[in-house]
């Protein structure tokens, strides 16, 4: 199986804007970012429970 190409990745962006709109889209994006950040740092730090990290 191949990676998708620039049309493919193009039309996969403007289905994604259709179904979740221009407001939306950078809250998902950002959701998405927070969880993965969340993800690698419990298993950098396994010691560490959910909801414990240190915000600043």
């Amino acid at each position: 199986m191949s990676m998708p190409g620039p049309m493919e990745i193009f039309v996969i962006l403007i289905v994604a804007l259709l179904l979740f709109g221009a407001k939306r889209l950078p809250e998902i994006g950002r959701a998405l970012g927070d969880g993965i950040r969340e993800f690698k740092r419990a298993i950098k730090d396994p010691g560490e429970g959910p909801g414990d990290s240190k915000k600043s």
